[in-house]
């Protein structure tokens, strides 16, 4: 048999789902040295507004949530009113999973996708947020992510214990995006069996449930201390 005349059957493409996106921007920013992260300029404008005219801007998401601190709840309302995909800005839970949890409740009836993003990754683009709906829309679960450079060890105790095949190993960044009712589920069994989870993909994994993995970005870097804020700075005046 000639092997290259076999081929594996395509996946069929599915009609894209209603997608609506949750941006959890509800941080103390305690590693910021007193910068408010959510409210930090970048290129001239609030961070926050910057990462959510991204999903304004992506034809795959149909409404947003933006989760915040209850003190900027008034000021963000203000700075997406030009937005009209913004269905609601909502107050924040004690941690990341009732902020999470909070954003969904604030979606429409109806939502068959939802994209869980961070508020401090303002540099995400438009194809990397549309690559992992699509992607999500077919498999149920999906998160961008890029290989890692650096090579990684297991430490205990100050020692080190393995050394992970680095070819083996990816950064995961947001939006991850799952079925609504699915990681309904997911955060759901978290809760109930006091599950400790990094990332909503986290969740979803303890359903047994694979998620599929799109190419990330690397300039879609999360803003966590003041150097992060100056290398998103230097990064979108590239990309402008």
């Amino acid at each position: 048999m000639d092997i290259t005349k076999v081929t594996r059957p395509m996946r069929k493409l599915l009609p894209l789902k209603t997608c609506g996106a949750v941006i959890v921007a509800a941080g103390s920013a305690s590693r910021m040295g007193g910068i408010d992260k959510v409210m930090a300029q970048l290129g001239g404008e609030p961070m926050i507004q910057r990462t959510v005219r991204q999903f304004q801007n992506c034809d795959a998401v149909s409404e947003i949530v933006v989760v915040t601190r209850e003190d900027l709840i008034a000021p963000i309302t203000s700075l997406c009113g030009d937005m009209p995909k913004v269905r609601a800005v909502v107050a924040g839970g004690a941690s990341r999973q009732e902020s999470v949890h909070r954003g969904l409740n604030a979606l429409s009836d109806g939502i068959q996708l939802a994209a869980i993003h961070d508020g401090a990754r303002p540099l995400v683009t438009w194809q990397v947020i549309d690559r992992a709906i699509r992607a999500a829309n077919t498999y149920g679960a999906a998160a961008p992510a890029i290989a890692v450079k650096d090579t990684i060890k297991v430490v205990r105790g100050g020692v080190v214990e393995s050394t992970p095949d680095r070819a083996l190993l990816y950064a995961v960044q947001t939006p991850q995006v799952f079925d609504f009712d699915l990681l309904r589920g997911a955060m759901k069994k978290v809760e109930q069996e006091n599950l400790t989870v990094t990332d909503d993909c986290s969740a979803v994994e303890q359903m047994g449930m694979k998620v599929k993995i799109v190419e990330g970005d690397e300039r879609n870097l999360k803003v966590t201390t003041p150097l992060d804020l100056k290398i998103a700075q230097t990064l979108l005046e590239e990309m402008e």
